[in-house]
């Protein structure tokens, strides 16, 4: 018997992938259909190796999907929702038409509705891996909580997302979770840490929601993976509330301070009342376990190791981070944002409250004199206590991410403020390191900075002074010069000279000393100091002339000769410009000067 012959394309990549239109074919669904479940099922194109093979000869572009995961998706129970929805669609077209008002109504009763439960565990089997892919969650359904209702933008999402960003935010705040905050041009980064995982997600700020500026956006297709994460984070709150013995859905205790029984119902419908409270984030949740105030603690083993050693002064550390503001009392005033101040505050212990016309749940006023802190944005209030300290809202931030209460004086009212650093970045060795870093990190350590930062900034504008001396006699130097060897041995010549008389003019006293050692050092005068006013513009060269050292230095050392070089053409080019517009200038006063005389003559 011979061998029988394999057909093309019958094997292989042509077997492998499937374009989508063949897939649309393969389900009998509609495009919208198939994008849905692919969404939901977490199923995404993917790009062969050889595509020509893959189309069957043709170079047409074509998008792809791998077999195996179209013939996964044909089992799935949903797409027969979708075709009973065709034809829940068709019979109420119909009975509107006829207008059948009791079949309308008995036909919207009966809706078809499918869950997405059993998705949720095939993609997540354990609690873990939840918590792996909850980044994205959190940054699209805390992005729709601020969303208004539109017309591709249902209404009921986007206040199921908000009761889920309200319930999840709670939870951080009993499980003192929180680790890093940064407020950056997207939005405010939040970093938390649950369980060993560690999640990260963007809060954006509360602006107007502008339709035009999101006319590109397909807000189907958002909505789609919204329908998919409300329901993962149902399941992920319902667990963590669990985990921490906490009641779900949440309640509050009565421990809440209100003074009129008439505010519940102030602003709200007694209905939307307590998610408002909830909302406050200034109450406490009601747990269902009694936690025993004197608990038992378990006595381990001590034993002489280093790693024990460190893991004790390490949780004893993260102990003292999660109370970093337990005792501080803040009233957030009416122009700051209110919900990221009392998250904040709340996560870390402390107490947080704000004008009662602003929002439910406030349990202390203004007038209270026990509030350690009042958070203003405004350079002047007109009303002021001597009991507590008015700062700026980027000084809670900078302290969770310094991990210590930094000191108030930098972040009064009107005054410039410190650069707000990003926590996220990790600097390795040969990095560079802004001086405020630095000087955090010194005063981590325990040291005194004191003024150390600017000390170190003086030192520097010396220095720079000094160099910016050196580079210009360089210059100077390097275009009086035409071939580049000499150039090269003048110039280490002068840098040696110039560099003996630098540290003449640093240590002259020291010379002196030296010279005549058994002199008694001259009488000390105090002289009445000046301010020195720096104007905008010499501080932006000054900035400017940081960065160019900064990136001068930053050059590796394969190309530093050949940047030598250029920077030497640069300044002959200069210095030949110099001399033109110079002869330029001589030649234009000659020739004025000679029809001067002309003039002169002709008269």
């Amino acid at each position: 018997m011979g061998r029988l012959m394999q057909k093309k394309y019958e094997s292989g990549a042509a077997t492998a992938y499937i374009t989508r239109n063949r897939a649309i074919n393969y389900l009998q669904i509609s495009l919208p259909d198939f994008r849905r479940l692919c969404i939901l099922k977490g199923v995404y194109p993917r790009e062969p190796k050889n595509k020509k093979k893959a189309n069957k000869g043709s170079t047409a572009p074509r998008t792809f999907y791998l077999m195996k995961d179209i013939q996964y998706l044909s089992h799935e129970p949903i797409i027969n929702k979708f075709r009973e929805f065709k034809v829940f669609v068709k019979k109420l077209k119909k009975a509107f038409a006829k207008a059948e008002h009791g079949r309308v109504q008995t036909l919207q009763e009966n809706k078809p509705v499918y869950k997405l439960d059993h998705i949720i565990k095939e993609r997540y089997p354990t609690f873990v891996d939840a918590l792996r892919d909850l980044d994205d969650c959190l940054c699209l359904v805390f992005l729709f909580a601020t969303f208004p209702q539109t017309k591709n933008i249902p209404g009921d999402f986007v206040q199921r997302c908000r009761h889920l960003s309200v319930e999840f935010m709670n939870f951080i705040v009993a499980a003192r979770a929180l680790k890093k905050v940064f407020l950056s041009i997207k939005g405010i980064y939040y970093q938390v840490e649950m369980q060993g995982q560690v999640v990260t997600w963007l809060v954006p700020y509360n602006f107007g929601f502008n339709a035009k500026a999101c006319a590109d956006v397909d807000f189907r297709i958002m909505a789609h993976f919204v329908e998919f994460y409300i329901t993962m984070l149902g399941f992920v709150n319902f667990k963590l509330y669990t985990s921490l013995g906490l009641h779900y859905p949440p309640k509050l205790t009565f421990e809440a301070k209100v003074k009129d029984d008439d505010e519940k119902n102030a602003y709200c419908l007694e209905s939307e009342a307590t998610g408002e409270r909830l909302a406050a984030l200034s109450a406490s949740l009601v747990s269902v376990v009694t936690q025993n105030t004197e608990e038992d603690e378990v006595e381990l083993d001590e034993f002489e190791d280093s790693r024990t050693q460190e893991a004790k002064q390490e949780e004893e550390k993260q102990k003292a981070f999660q109370k970093l503001f337990n005792g501080l009392k803040v009233f957030v005033s009416r122009e700051v944002p209110r919900e990221p101040v009392v998250f904040t505050v709340r996560s870390f212990g402390g107490e947080a409250s704000w004008d009662r016309s602003v929002a439910m749940g406030a349990t202390f006023d203004e007038s209270d004199e026990t509030i350690t802190h009042q958070i203003v944005d405004r350079p002047k209030s007109d009303r002021q206590y001597l009991s507590r300290y008015y700062v700026q809202p980027q000084w809670l931030f900078d302290c969770v991410n310094a991990r210590m209460l930094l000191p108030v004086e930098d972040y009064f009212p009107g005054v410039v403020l410190p650069p707000h650093l990003s926590p996220f970045v990790e600097y390795k060795e040969g990095d560079y390191v802004p001086p405020e870093k630095e000087a955090l990190s010194r005063r981590q350590q325990g040291l005194d900075t004191g003024d150390t930062v600017s000390g170190e900034a003086e030192d520097s504008d010396e220095e720079e002074e000094e160099e910016e001396e050196i580079d210009d006699e360089d210059e100077e130097e390097v275009e009086e010069d035409d071939d580049e060897d000499d150039d090269d041995d003048d110039g280490e010549e002068e840098e040696e000279e110039d560099e003996k008389q630098i540290v003449e003019k640093r240590t002259p006293n020291k010379r002196k000393q030296d010279e005549v050692p058994n002199t008694p050092p001259s009488s000390i005068k105090v002289k009445a100091g000046k301010l020195d006013y720096e104007d905008a513009s010499s501080k932006a060269s000054r900035e400017d002339w940081e960065a160019r050292k900064l990136a001068i230095m930053m050059i590796p050392k394969k190309r530093k000769r050949l940047f030598e070089k250029l920077s030497k053409r640069e300044r002959r080019k200069k210095h030949e410009a110099k001399k033109l517009t110079a002869k330029r200038e001589e030649y234009e006063k000659t020739q004025k000067d000679m029809k001067k005389k002309q003039k002169l003559s002709n008269k």
